[in-house]
């Protein structure tokens, strides 16, 4: 994956451009804040053409899926890590290649950490999704936002930006950054520097596209209470066992 770092061409952002736009129900979307910026638009591309740490977004772009439900937000980004992973699936598929769906990835493991009758019904909190992840054979490490300074949480998901092989997923409050809905967890793909943004692509596509999230927005928004938990939400590093 390390040529990811100098991919920046037009022959590669014409395809990932249509990759991104060719969404079903795309009139059905919610309209977005003012403070956000879509992928979509040319200053939501020209933020990801200049951004310097994006190691990130060919590879989760490849494993896009958008969740199957309004519960599987969680479920959706760990199938989509793990593929850019490309951790082995075990379980039985129809194909030589061996991959995560959002109905494969549940196994024993996984339903002693939580059921998928429960997540079908609530979704999953910060610490479930962490410990599901780490069912599989990755190194997880998950920071509550309540625990990280403003600086820390830009420091810790950039430097996972500039790095490849890794992947971060933030669990936020929709409201807290001007969308409706609850608690949700996607990707981030991407950091601006010069505009201090976040690139999140967003799972449930067929209500938002990817956007870009300035750090101090985002970064409240993991600080705000799971009512399940009782905890604050947060963010969930992924990487190879080794790299931890």
């Amino acid at each position: 994956m390390t040529f990811f770092k100098n991919f920046w061409s037009i022959s590669f952002f014409l395809p990932l451009s249509l990759v991104v736009t060719a969404v079903p129900l795309q009139a059905q979307r919610l309209p977005l804040s003012e403070n956000l910026t879509s992928l979509l638009s040319p200053e939501g591309q020209t933020l990801l053409q200049t951004s310097k740490a994006q190691t990130d977004y060919i590879p989760l772009m490849s494993q896009f899926v958008t969740q199957v439900n309004g519960a599987f937000c969680g479920v959706a980004s760990a199938v989509m890590v793990l593929n850019a992973l490309e951790v082995p699936s075990t379980a039985p598929s129809p194909w030589p290649q061996r991959y995560f769906t959002q109905d494969n990835i549940f196994n024993e493991k996984t339903e002693e950490v939580i059921p998928r009758s429960v997540i079908t019904r609530r979704g999953m909190t910060l610490a479930q999704l962490s410990d599901f992840i780490a069912t599989y054979s990755v190194e997880v490490k998950t920071f509550y936002g309540s625990d990280i300074s403003l600086e820390q949480f830009r420091g810790l998901i950039r430097e996972n930006l500039v790095n490849d092989n890794n992947f971060v997923l933030i669990n936020y409050l929709g409201q807290a950054i001007g969308q409706k809905r609850g608690g949700h967890i996607s990707p981030i793909a991407a950091y601006n520097e010069e505009s201090d943004q976040f690139l999140v692509l967003d799972v449930s596509r067929y209500k938002y596209p990817p956007v870009w999230v300035d750090t101090k927005t985002l970064w409240a928004s993991t600080n705000t209470i799971d009512k399940t938990s009782k905890k604050t939400r947060g963010i969930v590093l992924i990487s190879p066992l080794s790299q931890l």
